[in-house]
This record gives C-alpha cells, sequence and structure tokens, in this order.
C-alpha cells in the first residue's frame, strides 16, 4: 500500500558524488527532520497500547498530523459502527417501548381495583392534618404521579420497566409504613401490593432476558469499538515500521555516497591515527574497535588480543576513528586539565594553611620567650 509520509521521506537519488557539503548537509537535515516525525508517532503508538485498558483512544495533542490520519483510517469504521449501535438502540427502545405497554395494562389492573382510590393523588397533608407525614415518609409517590411521568415526552420519564416497578411498590410502602396495620389505608395497601407483585412476576422474566440482551448488546459494542481501535493502530504500527525501512535505505545510500567522497588518508595521517588509538582509555578504545568491527565482520572487537591493521581499513572507517579518537581525547585533555587546576588550588591550600600554623607557632613561642624574659628582670 502506498503511503502519503512515504512521499515525504527524503530522497538522495539527485545527490551525487559531485555534489557539494551544502547538499550533504541538506539531506543530513532533512532526513533528521523525518526521523523525528517517525519517533513522535511512534510513541504515539506505543502510548496507544500502553493505555488500551482505558477503551478510549489516546493520541498526544503535539501530534496534530498523526490524529488528522487516525480520523481519517477510523472514519469508515466508527461510522459503520455508530449506524449499528444506532438500530440497536431503536431496537431495543421498541423493545422496552413494548415491555411498559404490558405494564401499563398491570398498572391499569391495579388502578382500577375499588381500594385504589386513596393511591390516585398525593396526599393531603395540610388538608388531613399529617403533620409528621415528611417525617416519616421520605420519598412521597402516587398513580398520578407515576401516569405523568410514563407520558412525560420531554426526557424526564421512566427509562425502563424497573423504574416504574419501584415507583409502584413505593406508593404501598409508604402507606404501610405511615399508617398503623389495623388501619384501613394500610389494609389497601397491602392488599393491592400483593396483587401487583403477582401480575409483576409474569412479566419480570421478559424484563430480565431484555436487560441481560441489553447488557450484552453494549459489552459488545465496547469490545467493537476496542477492536477497531486496536487494527486502526496495527496498521500504524506497519506504516511506520515500512517508512523506517525506507529511511535506512536513504540513509544507506547517503552512506555509499559518503563513502565515495571521503578523500584519502595520507600515511602520516594513518601513523599519527594509530598512536592517538594508544592513548584511550580501556572503555573508549573498545567504542573504538566496535567502530573497525561495524564494517569488518570477522574482527573480534572483544577478542583478549586484537590485531588492528589500520592500512586494511575503509577510508570511511579511518574518519569515523579519527573523529572518534579526536572527541575522546579532547575530552580527556579538559578533563586532565581540571584535575591539574584541582590539585595546584588544593596545593595552594594546604600552603598557605601551612604558612599560617607557623606563624601560629611562631607567635606562641614569642610570647613564652617574653614572658620568661620577664620573670627573670631584676625588677620583678
Amino acid at each position: 500500500m502506498q503511503m502519503e509520509s512515504q512521499m515525504e521521506a527524503v530522497k538522495v537519488e539527485g545527490f551525487g558524488p559531485d555534489s557539494g557539503v551544502e547538499d550533504l548537509g541538506r539531506c543530513v537535515d532533512e532526513i533528521s527532520t523525518t526521523v523525528s516525525r517517525l519517533e513522535q508517532r511512534v510513541n504515539d503508538v506505543e502510548q496507544f497500547y500502553l493505555t488500551t485498558d482505558n477503551m478510549e483512544l489516546t493520541i498526544t495533542k503535539s501530534a496534530s498530523a498523526f490524529k488528522e490520519k487516525v480520523k481519517e483510517k477510523q472514519l469508515t469504521g466508527l461510522e459503520k459502527q455508530q449506524q449499528e449501535a444506532s438500530q440497536r438502540e431503536a431496537a431495543a427502545l421498541k423493545r422496552m417501548q413494548e415491555l411498559m405497554r404490558q405494564f401499563a395494562t398491570i398498572l391499569r389492573q391495579i388502578t382500577q381495583h375499588k381500594w385504589a382510590h386513596p393511591f390516585m393523588h398525593p396526599v393531603d397533608v395540610e388538608g388531613l392534618g399529617l403533620h409528621d407525614y415528611y417525617e416519616i415518609v421520605q420519598k412521597p409517590m402516587d398513580f398520578g404521579t407515576i401516569k405523568s411521568k410514563m407520558e412525560a415526552k420531554d426526557g424526564t420519564g421512566y427509562k425502563n420497566v424497573r423504574e416504574i416497578y419501584s415507583d409502584v411498590r413505593l406508593v404501598f410502602k409508604n402507606a404501610m409504613k405511615y399508617n398503623d396495620e389495623r388501619h384501613d389505608v394500610h389494609i389497601m395497601a397491602k392488599t393491592l401490593l400483593e396483587k401487583f407483585e403477582e401480575k409483576w412476576l409474569q412479566l419480570l422474566p421478559k424484563v430480565a432476558e431484555e436487560e441481560k440482551r441489553q447488557a450484552e448488546e453494549e459489552a459488545k459494542a465496547e469490545l467493537d469499538v476496542k477492536l477497531a481501535q486496536e487494527a486502526v493502530h496495527a496498521n500504524m504500527a506497519k506504516e511506520l515500521s515500512n517508512e523506517l525501512c525506507e529511511v535506512d535505505l536513504q540513509l544507506e545510500k547517503l552512506r555509499q555516497i559518503v563513502i565515495q567522497k571521503c578523500r584519502k588518508m595520507s600515511t602520516e595521517e594513518k601513523k599519527k591515527l594509530g598512536t592517538a588509538l594508544t592513548r584511550l582509555s580501556p572503555e573508549d578504545l573498545g567504542k573504538a574497535l566496535e567502530i573497525v568491527a561495524e564494517n569488518n565482520p570477522g574482527f573480534q572487537p572483544t577478542a583478549q588480543e586484537v590485531d588492528l591493521d589500520i592500512d586494511a581499513q575503509s577510508e570511511l572507517t579511518l574518519w569515523r576513528l579519527k573523529v572518534f579518537v579526536q572527541d575522546k581525547l579532547k575530552l580527556a585533555g579538559k578533563c586532565s586539565e581540571a584535575m591539574v587546576c584541582n590539585n595546584i588550588n588544593n596545593n595552594e591550600n594546604t600552603i598557605k594553611s601551612n604558612s599560617k600554623r607557623r606563624r601560629e607557632i611562631s607567635d606562641a613561642l614569642t610570647k613564652n620567650a617574653i614572658k620568661r624574659n620577664r620573670k627573670l628582670s631584676p625588677n620583678s
């Protein structure tokens, strides 16, 4: 698959052995820029997999280009998922409406009972002088309120059958709670509650089946979203891998061109390089030998005895070694200078300290001599 980002990849075909240093620098800068972009996108994909349990797409704000690409690839899948989700919601709503219709039939049978009239409207607390009613009943309820809520079209209505069921039970429970067991209202409420529970048990299996179905559909929808996101990022990871391979190819082409442009190192320069290698620390010498091994598969940089033939090395290896050795020896020189300065400072401090101590001893001896002279004086 041809990727848009590959079109942005650095092309070095037009950069040949006759090109100048400026062209070389331009190619290096362009490759560096491309690598930086790819690194950011790799981090974004990695971040997604680290936060997969959150069930949401995690993309850093700075990666706007990558974010847009993810959106484009997700668009078709998300539109399809949204369409399927809408269809499922519509079907679930239709099934729930049917359950509510059946529940309304049960409620109508209860409210038509001859003992239902005390529960049809809110309790007239003031008219009946029930001054402690709200202290005992925390949530008043009546069939008139339930009916209004069932018919509401402004989004304040019941969402499912169980909500209506709970309010109907609350009507009877409130009456039984406030009134004594021997009170007519308590007896009427208890009787109607029993009749209501009998009818509810007939509808309950259908309600339970619908609730289970909705839970399964919601779980499946969440899983589909997660799988879609993972598929998108798997594709992104594959594309990034291809783009990184493309960069590797460009770097290899650039490397070959650099090799062609390297001037040959003179015999004197090779001799100086060999001498400089012996001045490296064991750790830096090991790194230098690793540079040699990169272009010499048979060379063993970690062997106990290493035979390095400077004349047998490629020009690229020689120049890489020269730059590496110069940097390390320059850094070692700075460290040595710092150590020398520290030693000088320490010596100066020691000299000053010794000088001060000698003065203190001399002053003490002088004072003692003066005291002895005073004791020996005839006037004392």
